[in-house]
């Protein structure tokens, strides 16, 4: 009879990355508060995620708690209210093995600027995220309306993504952005690439505006 992998280890291991890149994140103003939500993928396919209102900045290994492939608790704990927004990323993309979500100054301000989507092209930061390997590439960031219904949410985001293919990342408007990778530090490139892209296009629109 099967017996079921012992993740402890691989547990602690994730949630010793998940809490650096929390440090970090909140050590550049992207989390403010309680805000934001970190996962990662076991081997299992379980997924190791930050529990409900903790500060990123000062996680520890009881901050960070299992939840199945749908989002269900494992452990007793209270995941983030929008598990289910990993675990459709992590259902969707196999070779994804952590999600980052970061309520960052750049992205909230550019879902109050632009509607519906926000277009990177011609920079040479595009190359640090996954599969990019020219600054000629054009990263289209879907902005989505935001919703305290989640599964609602996530169901407009699987529509999208159905529709038009695969994105590297979205922001949810006056709320924060949601970018992955497949590990920790993937994500965590792609969190700080996309907030300097973010904060670049917002320059580059003050400087247009009459």
């Amino acid at each position: 009879m099967a017996t079921r992998p012992d993740t402890s280890a691989e547990l602690a291991a994730r949630a010793a990355e998940l809490i650096d890149a929390g440090r970090f994140i909140h050590g550049r103003g992207w989390v403010p508060a309680t805000s934001g939500n970190l996962s990662a993928r076991l081997s299992d396919g379980s997924v190791a995620i930050t529990v409900s209102g903790r500060h990123k900045g000062g996680l520890g290994p009881a901050d960070i708690m299992r939840v199945d492939a749908d989002g269900r608790p494992l452990d007793g704990q209270k995941p983030s209210a929008e598990t289910l927004l990993h675990t459709r990323l992590y259902r969707r993309y196999p070779a994804v093995g952590a999600v980052l979500h970061p309520h960052s100054p750049g992205a909230t301000l550019v879902s109050r600027l632009f509607d519906g989507a926000l277009v990177l092209e011609g920079y040479e930061l595009l190359k640090a995220m996954e599969g990019i390997t020219t600054h000629e590439a054009r990263v289209v960031i879907p902005i989505f309306p935001n919703d305290q219904d989640i599964p609602r949410l996530a169901r407009r985001v699987d529509d999208y993504l159905d529709a038009h293919g695969d994105i590297l990342g979205y922001i949810i408007a006056g709320h924060g952005f949601y970018t992955w990778g497949a590990t920790v530090a993937d994500a965590l490139r792609h969190v700080e690439a996309m907030e300097h892209l973010f904060e670049l296009e917002l320059r580059l629109h003050g400087a247009k505006r009459p």
